[in-house]
């Protein structure tokens, strides 16, 4: 296997565990890496998508208790069946419309132009959602939440299948401009993300299968493992940073990284590929 691909493998990995659950587009951020390192062929978008299950699995250790207990409560406990059903409730709709629009969406809106737009007009939508924030929470914790909570989120987090939109940014900020407290809204983000996300890539190798072998199993693990640790690292900071700080930063910082990239493309000074 090619040192230099493996390389390139374990910088997306990182790209991919730092950018997956901030509200700052993962997807976004993985186009233009892979403009930039020239890893961008049909098997690189596969190898994207298929390692942000190294990210959920990051997830799924930081959240394993609560995980845990839920499944072990499910036969009996009332509120642990309210929590599975809002998970489920609100993933089915990012199952619908990505079987009738994900194809045309890749082939059409994964361009770094697309992404850069994006990533400006989702700050200015954080910069909103937090200054109107205060005076709009009324549910504190993910087990306040209704099933028609639960579903406006699902919806919400369609708008994600636009690249530079942000999976994390849409369902975070979608659920605090719902009445979700900045808490609760992240929580139930990162417990949406996991059906979600191993749904879409279990999805995408199975339908780009032709494109694998076993010879691409060492790229493959390295972009999992990297993008594991780092996601790791990065919800656990993220959840103490919520704590006691909004999401303005992110919002600049998309607004300022879209515009270099519009800047760039528009100068020439950096060849974005498609």
């Amino acid at each position: 296997m090619d040192i230099v691909l493996l390389l390139k493998a374990a910088i997306m990995g990182v790209v991919e565990g730092l950018t997956e659950f901030l509200p700052i587009s993962s997807t976004g951020h993985l186009i233009l890496a892979g403009a930039l390192l020239g890893f961008d062929d049909a098997k690189a978008k596969v190898f994207d998508i298929a390692i942000q299950t190294g990210a959920i699995f990051a997830v799924i250790l930081v959240y394993w208790e609560r995980i845990r207990t839920t499944v072990a409560a499910l036969p009996t406990q009332r509120q642990a069946q309210r929590f599975a059903l809002n998970v489920l409730i609100g993933f089915l709709p990012a199952v619908v419309l990505g079987l009738l629009l994900g194809k045309a969406i890749k082939a059409h809106l994964f361009t770094p132009v697309v992404v850069a737009s994006t990533f400006i007009v989702g700050g200015f939508i954080i910069l909103w959602a937090e200054r109107r924030q205060q005076a709009a929470v009324r549910i504190q914790s993910v087990d306040e939440m209704g099933p028609l909570d639960a579903l406006k989120v699902g919806l919400v987090q369609c708008l994600a299948m636009v690249p530079g939109t942000s999976r994390s940014g849409a369902t975070i900020i979608g659920g605090m401009l719902l009445g979700l407290s900045r808490k609760a809204a992240t929580d139930y983000s990162f417990f949406l993300a996991i059906p979600t996300l191993i749904g879409a890539g279990v999805y995408s190798l199975y339908k780009e299968r032709a494109l694998l072998s076993v010879a691409d199993v060492p790229l493959f693990t390295v972009g999992l493992v990297f993008s594991f640790i780092s996601a790791w690292l990065c919800v656990r900071w993220l959840l103490r940073y919520i704590s006691s700080h909004s999401f303005v930063p992110f919002a600049y910082y998309r607004i300022v990284f879209g515009l270099v990239v519009l800047l760039t493309a528009w100068s020439g000074l950096v060849t974005w590929a498609d």
